[in-house]
């Protein structure tokens, strides 16, 4: 496999990272949309598996669905051996806890992980907590990700901040593909023009005669497979109610069907900031309280518990950090047909639907990477209005 110049020079930083007996628990490699990550991860693999054959290897990524994607294209080039193994870093180092009727009622951390390398991918999206559980075990790391998106939802923490090693050349099987066009130009200069980049990517202004139109058929037609994303709260509410409406809700509460998504982190039930799911059963508990299962995209088992119901609709998140009663009752979810970029993150979906809205305080260089995370969420289809 034919590498770029960049891709040559990581792959030789890395192994000597991996040769050196005195090496720093971590390695960091970003790399913009496009630049070849995990067709380098491929041949760093198959580079590693001459140098130890016996070499166990665990890749993990943040949700379930770029785990897969990852699990793919390790296939798809011969890079996964029979001792690797490839999940959610959530899987990876946490056991669920189980009562006698089989429901999980917690997560505890292993005790050791048989493993001789962790090799985590889009690790701009992990969180302090869970990065220190990582190091925790001893085992050399090297954490994959794109130096150019938004930083972790919340906390100061931002592993891709300075990576160690950069790729930014765009691959040329990648240079004609519309959507990294359009990614390059976010990047860069924070202007999309309006024009149509490709099949199904295109780029509308507001004032023209078509944008309406055009975006009320894609909200009508909304599906799992769609991300409508957009900047404010107000904004993803109004898109919320519209597609709810639209398939047949009549109340604004949470109903079953509905898709959802979690708005806090809670380890110990293995749910996380930006998961999206669809509820499965729904029940009023209290009155500002509803017990629910919901049916996760990144768990075989559904969530069970308590979620609160105030927070759907709302204008703005419930803070759990100041009120611990609350946290101490349940869980924070809300409508997610819409999501606001900051919560996209990690995410991907066949299509995506992007409303440029910029906020007031953000400066050019937010902008720009508010705007390249939400395009570089699309997979095939990318319809962009501002």
């Amino acid at each position: 496999m034919e590498l770029s110049r960049d891709q040559q020079e990581a792959l030789a930083g890395l192994l000597a990272w991996y040769r050196d007996p005195a090496r720093p628990p971590f390695i960091t490699l970003g790399g913009y949309a496009g630049t070849g990550k995990t067709t380098l991860i491929a041949v760093l693999r198959n580079e590693l598996a001459q140098l130890n054959k016996a070499a166990r290897v665990s890749f993990c990524s943040y949700t379930g669905k770029a785990a897969q994607n990852l699990k793919n294209k390790l296939k798809e080039s011969g890079a996964l051996f029979v001792r690797d193994s490839v999940g959610t870093i959530h899987g990876l180092i946490y056991t669920p806890r189980e009562n006698g009727e089989g429901q999980i009622t917690g997560w505890d951390r292993k005790e050791e992980l048989e493993r001789d390398l962790v090799i985590v991918d889009e690790a701009s999206m992990v969180d302090g907590l869970i990065w220190q559980d990582l190091l925790s075990y001893n085992i050399p790391i090297i954490a994959v990700g794109d130096h150019g998106q938004l930083p972790p939802i919340a906390g100061a923490f931002n592993l891709m901040q300075r990576p160690q090693l950069l790729l930014t050349e765009i691959h040329r099987q990648a240079a004609g593909n519309p959507i990294i066009e359009v990614s390059r130009h976010a990047r860069t200069t924070g202007l999309v023009p309006p024009e149509r980049f490709g099949p199904g990517v295109v780029k509308y202004l507001k004032d023209d005669c078509d944008a309406a139109e055009r975006s009320g058929e894609l909200l009508e037609s909304w599906s799992p497979e769609t991300l409508i994303l957009c900047g404010y709260n107000t904004t993803r509410n109004r898109l919320n109610q519209f597609i709810r409406a639209n398939r047949g809700f009549e109340t604004p509460e949470p109903s079953s069907g509905d898709r959802v998504i979690c708005l806090r982190n809670n380890h110990k039930k293995g749910i996380y900031n930006g998961m999206l799911g669809a509820i499965i059963h729904i029940a009023r508990y209290r009155p500002d309280w509803y017990h629910a299962e919901i049916q996760l995209d990144d768990r075989e088992r559904p969530y069970e518990g308590l979620i609160y119901g105030p927070q759907f609709g709302a204008k703005t998140g419930v803070n759990f950090t100041k009120d611990r009663k609350l946290a101490m009752t349940g869980d924070l979810f809300d409508f997610g047909y819409a999501l606001t970029v900051h919560k996209a993150q990690g995410g991907q979906a066949r299509r995506v639907v992007l409303f440029e809205e910029r906020f007031p305080k953000m400066d050019d260089d937010m902008w720009r990477r508010w705007l390249y995370t939400g395009v570089t969420r699309a997979e095939e289809e990318l319809y962009l209005f501002g």
